[in-house]
């Protein structure tokens, strides 16, 4: 090899342990970058951590505002009211249930079959509230509802078996048992006069009368124990 070829070939030698070189200190910097940035990461996270025993004085302040809520009208800073659910569902129900979830611009009408400890089928339907309903008479609502709960039945079983339903009704009400309350006050934009103060089970089921339906409300629920 001659010199030129010597020298050329030390050129690129040198090249190329630069390159190397710059290669190797570039990804040092990198990951010198990322365990920084890591480290920070991890500062951060340490320092917005709630220890646990804050969350449990934060758990033990609710039950008690709870509980006073509950005892007394006024009586805590958190707006609480009766239910009538004392217990949780426990896997062993079968059978076909129906229920509507009136609250808002729509509501729903459901059909679940359950068993086996799940649900085996279920049929939902939404329909839109006009307007001029959430305006009118308690009457004229809820006869918009049994009306679209009794094509429901039709569709899906016929009218042969005495049924019972759920309702969740999504505005507040004082429930005087599982299966009956009367309304506070409307909300989300519903503003019935004749219905304030009414037992919202009952309307219901005289709706369903007048539409000849053999079903009742047998479980009156607010959406937020109902979810």
């Amino acid at each position: 090899m001659g010199r030129v070829g010597l020298g050329v070939a030390v050129g690129c030698a040198a090249v190329t342990c630069a390159i190397a070189a710059a290669l190797v200190a570039r990804r040092a910097s990198a990951r010198a970058r990322w365990r920084r940035a890591v480290a920070l990461l991890r500062e951060f996270e340490e320092g917005c951590a709630t220890p646990p025993a804050r969350l449990r004085q934060v758990v033990d302040a609710m039950v008690v505002e709870m509980h006073a809520g509950l005892a007394s009208d006024g009586g805590s800073k958190l707006k609480m009211l009766l239910t009538f659910v004392d217990a949780l569902p426990n896997g062993n129900e079968d059978g076909i249930y129906y229920s509507i979830d009136l609250g808002g611009s729509n509501f729903r009408v459901l059909r679940v079959e359950v068993g086996a400890g799940s649900v085996i089928n279920q049929k939902v339907e939404q329909q839109p509230i006009p307007e001029e309903l959430t305006k009118g008479t308690t009457e004229d609502l809820f006869d918009f509802v049994a009306l679209a709960l009794k094509s429901f039945l039709e569709r899906e079983d016929g009218q042969d078996v005495k049924k019972a339903l759920g309702f969740t009704f999504s505005f507040p009400v004082r429930q005087n048992s599982v299966s009956s309350g009367s309304l506070i006050r409307w909300t989300k934009g519903f503003s019935i006069g004749d219905m304030v103060g009414n037992d919202v089970a009952l309307c219901l089921n005289n709706a369903l009368a007048r539409c000849g339906l053999d079903v009742r409300v047998t479980a009156l629920v607010n959406d937020t124990t109902g979810t």
